[in-house]
Parts: structure tokens; C-alpha cells; sequence
């Protein structure tokens, strides 16, 4: 018996051309550029994903160092002191307290010390 394919096929290109919403030209209008855009898509977006977490952490890295000089210490001095005094403030938090109150990141920094 023939079995024909042409509504699974069907189905297939719409799920491509749902992904490539928004792409412009061949990446939009043929089937076979549309599925490698939306793979290339993928990769760069987990990829991407995974480089903002660094990017942050290197910002807030940058901020609590210069927090840290303006308080007469460095980075690497700063983090290893709280580790010392079991204060368990993550970076985000100490970058945050360094940006928006410069008073309380004081006090952590006497208090690491």
C-alpha cells in the first residue's frame, strides 16, 4: 500500500517557518535554510546563556574591586577576609551594596578585615 507524506512533511515545514518568525529573506521563505537558521539560533542562545552569567560575574567583580580600594583593600584581600569571618554575601550582593549603599559595604569590609 502507498503511503503518502505529504501531510507530515506539511507539518513539519510549519514548525520551521513558526521558528523563523522574524528572520528575513531565504532564512524565512525556504525550508531547508529555515531549519539551519533555527538550529544556529539555538546554539548561539544556549551559548549566549551561558556567557552572561560570566559577563555578570566579571561586572560585579569590577565593582566590588573598586568599592574595595575606595576602602583602603583590594579584591582578592576583601573576598578572602569574609571567607575567613564566615560572611556568606555573594557576589551580586556585594556588588549591589557597593553601587547603591556605600555605608553598609563599609561595615562589610571593617568587618572582613
Amino acid at each position: 500500500m502507498r503511503v503518502k507524506r505529504g501531510v507530515a512533511a506539511r507539518k513539519r515545514h510549519n514548525k520551521v517557518r513558526k521558528q523563523t518568525k522574524g528572520m528575513t529573506r531565504a532564512h524565512r521563505s525556504s525550508i531547508k535554510r529555515g531549519k539551519q537558521a533555527v538550529v544556529r539560533s539555538l546554539v548561539n542562545s544556549t551559548r549566549d546563556r551561558k556567557n552572561r552569567k560570566r559577563n555578570f560575574r566579571q561586572l560585579w567583580n569590577i565593582r566590588i574591586n573598586a568599592a574595595a580600594r575606595e576602602n583602603g583593600t583590594t579584591y582578592s584581600k576583601l573576598i578572602a577576609g569574609l571567607k575567613k569571618t564566615n560572611i556568606n554575601l555573594d557576589r551580586k550582593v556585594l556588588a549591589e551594596l557597593a553601587v547603591n549603599e556605600p555605608k553598609a559595604f563599609t561595615e562589610v569590609v571593617k568587618s572582613g578585615k
